[in-house]
């Protein structure tokens, strides 16, 4: 039995999926996962991306745009003007993403490429307000700092912190600043007792499920690649937004209500963070 699902945040575009997308798509479908948001993280990627979502029919794809921390370095100042130009003749746009900060790359924190970090973050959080679009935010190891350029933008617009992996109290001061928190495969691992409490002390209303694939494979999924090979040695398995129920059944072990509350919060939290209309929410459960 597959619960309908929306994963939140999902690479598809990335070079990972290029030998068999479609594949991957239908897999997600099969699987009850019945949208996808597909955040950027290079400007040079941008136009495939959108293609990718324009032609998708199922799972639907929403495209998200944005400057990811981790290239910082390769990212223009003529990106954050065509990033503008995009939000103004792409209404499908649902959020400017992925952007933040990253302080867990040593090559990311020089002072230069530090403050070009903030420089491009802040400028994004201000090009979000203008257009009244959410972000999503990459958060490592920097979450006083993502606060307070929150502050100093004055954002008002909401979105989610993916992939969020702080303290509850970290967790509460983006929720008091109207942000919603993403969590995947980690989730799913004997050893997150931080994530746990997360999932469990953070009020639904506030969470979102999603994958990052191709990165963070849940637990189940970890030991065998999508085409039943095992893995080898010091072998990656790539994630997939097939696995998305993995991270929703984490959610149905953790926390006190019924699988399809569950299912019903996660779908009507991401179109409200993303603010999205279509699909609407299936009566039944899929078989």
């Amino acid at each position: 039995m597959h619960w309908p699902l929306l994963d939140s945040h999902c690479h598809l575009d990335a070079p990972e999926f290029d030998g068999d997308r479609e594949q991957v798509m239908q897999a997600a479908s099969e699987a009850g996962v019945m949208g996808i948001v597909v955040p950027a993280y290079a400007a040079p990627r941008w136009p495939a991306l959108m293609a990718l979502c324009a032609h998708a029919k199922q799972p639907v794809l929403w495209p998200a745009l944005g400057l990811h921390p981790i290239y910082i370095a390769e990212h223009e100042e003529a990106s954050l003007q065509a990033l503008e130009a995009q939000l103004i003749s792409s209404p499908e746009l649902v959020a400017v993403g992925e952007i933040g900060l990253d302080r867990f790359l040593p090559e990311l924190i020089t002072p230069d490429m530090w403050h070009k970090q903030q420089r491009f973050f802040e400028a994004q959080l201000a090009l979000a307000q203008a257009y009244n679009k959410p972000v999503i935010i990459h958060a490592r190891r920097c979450h006083a700092d993502i606060v307070r350029s929150l502050k100093r933008v004055k954002f008002s617009q909401g979105g989610v912190v993916h992939a969020f992996s702080g303290s509850v109290q970290e967790a509460l001061a983006y929720v008091e600043l109207g942000l919603s928190l993403g969590l995947g495969g980690p989730l799913t691992y004997p050893q997150s007792r931080k994530l746990r409490e997360i999932a469990t002390q953070i009020p639904l209303a506030h969470l979102l499920i999603e994958t990052d694939a191709p990165d963070m494979v849940p637990w189940p999924q970890r030991e065998q690649h999508s085409d039943g090979r095992p893995r080898e040695t010091g072998e990656r398995v790539r994630n997939s937004p097939a696995y998305l129920p993995a991270v929703f059944d984490a959610f149905c072990q953790l926390r006190p209500e019924s699988p399809e509350v569950l299912a019903r919060a996660f779908w009507q939290n991401t179109q409200r963070v993303f603010k999205l209309t279509q699909p609407t929410f299936p009566p039944l459960q899929l078989e």
